[in-house]
Formats: structure tokens, C-alpha cells, sequence
């Protein structure tokens, strides 16, 4: 797929899924991003950065971490997400928070500015990765480390036996390419094109949990980003359930994939 019309469909899918995100996934991807987190070793004071940022499922552990005296830079594709990340930011009194939309392999920031940069769940849907890595050790401070987070082997989700079902009905050069950076040593030969060494790596597995069949399908194709794919399967209106306890009839559903794998980088 053509890389602009790649980040195109992205930042459309990511924009219609901002309202329901959190609802479905915050607590879903919180070993992953805890994980990441833990690796990244944020200290008070330090200069952070958060690409593909979502609602801040990350950003806001990290602001916690580097405190008042610290600062987080959170960047999106989507609009609708660094919106609703503002938003809940000057809910929560976070000066030292801001977020920006902005696309990962073009980064409008200044060299060596950060301590640490951190990408939670988001490098396997760049069209360029390698580049998008180049970019975050760019603005790193000498010293500075890297962390990002990815899905797993195509093989070992938990819904991969409907796959080839969806393989033989929906003609898609993309959502394969989701599971590449999870496969192997990519993520590794990733950070090294993109000139990182002593590279750290750690797999874990986890299981996604949801209380209804309605909940896994909503993650599936409400929540997630290839909500605005084409050839997508149009499904039935479900309830939504959102952080409050609440529910809502919501517009059909599209992902769920419980392994990942997180990786600490410094230069």
C-alpha cells in the first residue's frame, strides 16, 4: 500500500476510534505498556517523549514518573486522540504535559531534546518503522534511551485461527504486516538500521480479558485503529461499556492480540 494513503486510513481509523479506545483497551495493554515503562526507568525531572500516544495510556504513567519538575511531549496521527489526551491532561492539573498531532517518521521536533522516547503499541502501524525509530533516537539526548512496544507473533494470537477465515474473504496487504516487528529479531534489526546499540529485549505473553463476547468484538472493531481500513467486516451494532460502567449502542466493530513484545534501546 502506498505509504501516504497508509497513514491516511490510520489517522481516519484512530480518529473514529478516539471515543472508544480506553473503554475497551486500557486495561488490556497495561502489562505491555508497564512493561515498557519499567524498561525505560523514567526518573523525576527527565524530558520524555511519547509517540503514537493514543488517549495517554502511556503518557500519563510517564508524567507520573517524571514529575512536576520533569516534562512529556505526546504525539498522535489522530487529531481525536491528542484532543482527548488534552483534554484529560488539564482535567488532571498536567502543566508538564502537552501533546501535538504529528506523524512519527517526520517529527517537528529539535534534536536531543529528550531524555527518553517512548513508543507504547504503535511502531507496527508506521509505514516506515526503521525511519520512525531514526526519529526518535534523533531527538534523544546523548545518553538518552529508547523503548517501544509491539504485537507479537501472527501465530500466536489469540484469534489466530479466524485469520485465514479473514484472509480468504478480505484482500489486505497490511494487517500482516501488523505482527512483523513481533516476529524473530525485527524489532532488533529494526533499532540497529536505525543506528541504536546496546539493545535490550523482552517477550512476554498475556491474555486479553473481556467480560462479553460484545466486549471482545468491540475492541475488535470499534476500538481499534483499523476501524477505518477498507474491506473491513461490517458487523451488527453492539453496546459499548466505558470506563464509567456505562453502555451505549455503538456502530459495528476490528483487533485483539494477546502477545507483545517490548524492547529497550540506548544510543
Amino acid at each position: 500500500m502506498d505509504a501516504k494513503l497508509q497513514r491516511r486510513v490510520q489517522r481516519y481509523g484512530w480518529d473514529r476510534a478516539a471515543d472508544y479506545y480506553e473503554g475497551y483497551w486500557a486495561k488490556q495493554l497495561e502489562p505491555a505498556q508497564q512493561c515498557m515503562l519499567e524498561m525505560a526507568a523514567l526518573q523525576p525531572g527527565e524530558q520524555v517523549l511519547d509517540v503514537a500516544c493514543g488517549t495517554g495510556l502511556v503518557t500519563f504513567p510517564a508524567a507520573e514518573a517524571v514529575g512536576d519538575s520533569g516534562h512529556v511531549v505526546a504525539t498522535d496521527i489522530s487529531e481525536a486522540m491528542v484532543e482527548s489526551l488534552q483534554g484529560a491532561a488539564q482535567q488532571r492539573g498536567l502543566k508538564h504535559v502537552t501533546s501535538q498531532r504529528m506523524g512519527a517518521e517526520d517529527l517537528s521536533l529539535e534534536d536531543a531534546q529528550f531524555d527518553a522516547t517512548l513508543c507504547g503499541l504503535g511502531l507496527m502501524y508506521f509505514p516506515d518503522p526503521v525511519e520512525s525509530v531514526r526519529q526518535m533516537r534523533r531527538v534523544l539526548k546523548p545518553g538518552g534511551r529508547a523503548v517501544a512496544a509491539v504485537w507479537g507473533h501472527r501465530d500466536r494470537c489469540g484469534w489466530a485461527e479466524i485469520f485465514p477465515i479473514v484472509d480468504s474473504r478480505v484482500s489486505t496487504e497490511v494487517c500482516p504486516l501488523f505482527f512483523q516487528l513481533g516476529t524473530g529479531d525485527a524489532m532488533r534489526y529494526a533499532f540497529e538500521a536505525a543506528g541504536f546499540a546496546k539493545i535490550d529485549v523482552a517477550r512476554i505473553s498475556t491474555v486479553l480479558h473481556y467480560d462479553t463476547a460484545d466486549d471482545a468484538l468491540g475492541a475488535a472493531f470499534v476500538g481499534g485503529g483499523l476501524r477505518g481500513w477498507p474491506g473491513r467486516p461490517r458487523l451488527l451494532p453492539l453496546r459499548r461499556r466505558d470506563a464509567r460502567g456505562g453502555a451505549r449502542r455503538v456502530p459495528h466493530l476490528d483487533r485483539a492480540i494477546p502477545q507483545r513484545e517490548a524492547l529497550r534501546d540506548s544510543r
